[in-house]
């Protein structure tokens, strides 16, 4: 766990990615001209002279978890990379994706601010060994786990993902549509995402019946939004103005 710890230290010190907030706060503070900023006061989340009751603050902006998780996903990335484990690694997202998906026990162990660190950390150990996780990747999850950072799992799948993409020339285009996609339907979609981009197109596909019908795209920062629901929002915008 430590070796693990300094190299994920190491890996972020180098690209100046250690920010005031990082996970590994103690290291911010001992390393405070690496840092965007003074570093806070008291506990990660919390307002100055707050105690830490080891319990995380599930109510981070979003984007602060994004940031979190991707520091973890790069060093896991690239101590799989140095192992060649990229393909290994690419399975531990897919079986931890869908892990996620299906155990709502899982989903509470990894969010919910009533589990201990230990409880965490020997949740996510059981969990490594079980599923046959790559040493990287199980490491990172400890460390996680023990740093109160285990809420950003699903952002960290999805920097990884992304990661895994780059090193392999392909794109993920989020695809959300009104009822599930054929594989005839999801085969034309890349395709036709293909002769855009120039790349081999991935699809991470979801369902939303409150679409109505279509679909949306998300490919990087473009969006292209085809769904029923979007097309009455702007007929409904129209007839307010004529009104």
């Amino acid at each position: 766990m430590r070796s693990f710890a300094h190299i994920l230290v190491f890996k972020m010190v180098a690209r100046g990615e250690l920010l005031c907030y990082s996970p590994l706060r103690y290291v911010a503070q001992k390393t405070s001209f690496l840092c965007r900023g003074r570093p806070p006061a008291g506990p990660v989340g919390r307002g100055t002279g707050a105690t830490s009751i080891g319990r995380v603050d599930v109510s981070e902006p979003a984007s602060i978890s994004a940031s979190i998780a991707g520091r973890y996903a790069i060093a896991i990335f690239e101590l799989s990379r140095e192992a060649k484990g990229i393909k290994a690694l690419e399975g531990d997202v897919a079986a931890l994706r869908e892990a996620l998906a299906s155990s709502a026990d899982l989903r509470d162990v990894a969010v919910s601010p009533v589990y201990t660190r230990d409880e965490q950390m020997n949740a996510v150990a059981a969990l490594a060994s079980k599923m046959g996780l790559s040493s990287a990747m199980s490491n990172g999850l400890q460390l996680m786990a023990a740093k109160r950072r285990l809420f950003t799992l699903p952002h960290l799948l999805s920097a990884l993902s992304n990661l895994i993409a780059d090193e392999k020339g392909e794109v993920t285009a989020e695809v959300t549509s009104a009822s599930e996609l054929s594989a005839a339907q999801a085969k034309k979609l890349a395709e036709t995402l293909k002769k855009q981009t120039g790349k081999t197109v991935k699809l991470d596909t979801a369902v939303d019946e409150s679409l109505i019908g279509g679909m949306i795209v998300k490919l990087g920062s473009r969006m292209i939004d085809t769904s029923i629901r979007a097309k009455l929002a702007t007929l409904k915008n129209a007839m307010k103005e004529v009104g």
